[in-house]
């Protein structure tokens, strides 16, 4: 869909926002758009964000509830606002006054998905450092008096099949970068969390001097690390994409050894490249790729370092 924009002479930013808009129909993976990753409520809420490589501006929804086309509200956060980011109930509001319908997120699919993890005492979850103990009960929790500040692995919490995310990078004809992500979160998530997806930076970044980068997988931990904006720099030294790609993935596993995730990068010669933290049932990548020299969209595989 991206592609067919850019041939049909729409800009990066079009092509960006009609590819991710186009998986929250499909509902991609049952990760991206309505209908699917229930937060701890039974609610599915979604995070977009697309960024202007030409002019570093961003916009960005959080939290947005009840509006099906999160990225393209967070093209209007861009075009109709001086600011970045927008969340919650606000967001939702800014989406009405644009034009966006007001509709329900919850599908049966949803509304099982979480029936069945009530039917298993809450588990998975992310609560810690709770009473009554949150591996055994849906609580509600009080904070347990004596705390112990260790970071669990998420590993076992999060794989594959529980969370992902539709990240794009289009380089124009020109050179003129552009990127976004869209993604109803982790599963069973607290309400009111936030991943990396709609943090510049971190879910996606565009700079039309460099490239541009974008990420998926456990949020909570990547977004600690700014990849996407860690890649671009390394591609704006002159790195190759795809050791661009692995550099980064390399300095997130020396603090979290055992995370889920992976990032794709692409330069402004249109050169391209991903890689990913391989863990047990994860252990390697696949990516689209459309550009002038393949007749169709191609499928890419990475083995996971």
């Amino acid at each position: 869909t991206a592609w067919r924009v850019l041939e049909s002479g729409g800009s990066e930013l079009d092509a960006v926002e009609r590819g991710c808009g186009q998986c929250e129909i499909d509902q991609c993976d049952g990760s991206v758009g309505y209908g699917g990753s229930p937060d701890e409520s039974g609610e599915t809420t979604l995070d977009a964000m697309i960024m202007d490589g030409n002019t570093m501006e961003v916009g960005a929804v959080a939290d947005l509830r009840r509006v099906k086309n999160a990225i393209g509200v967070a093209r209007k956060v861009i075009e109709y606002t001086k600011h970045t980011l927008l969340v919650g109930e606000s967001a939702s509001l800014f989406a009405v006054k644009m034009g966006f319908p007001y509709e329900d997120l919850t599908t049966q699919k949803s509304l099982s998905l979480y029936s069945e993890w009530l039917n298993q005492s809450c588990q998975p979850n992310y609560w810690k450092n709770v009473v009554p103990d949150s591996s055994k009960s849906c609580g509600p929790y009080k904070r347990r008096e004596e705390v112990t500040y260790k970071e669990e692995q998420t590993s076992s919490r999060r794989s594959v099949h529980n969370h992902d995310t539709i990240g794009m990078v289009v380089i124009g004809v020109s050179g003129t970068v552009a990127s976004g992500t869209s993604t109803n979160g982790a599963i069973h998530k607290l309400p009111g969390r936030v991943g990396d997806s709609p943090i510049a930076g971190a879910g996606s970044y565009a700079d039309s001097t460099a490239g541009g980068a974008a990420a998926t997988g456990d949020g909570d931990i990547m977004m600690r690390f700014l990849p996407s904006y860690q890649a671009v720099e390394y591609m704006r030294m002159g790195t190759d994409p795809t050791v661009a790609c692995q550099k980064v993935i390399s300095r997130i596993q020396k603090y979290a050894p055992k995370f889920f995730g992976a990032i794709i990068c692409a330069n402004t010669t249109g050169s391209y490249g991903a890689a990913c933290n391989k863990i047990p049932g994860f252990t390697q990548f696949h990516f689209m790729v459309s550009n002038p020299l393949l007749s169709r969209p191609t499928e890419q595989v990475v083995d996971c370092i």
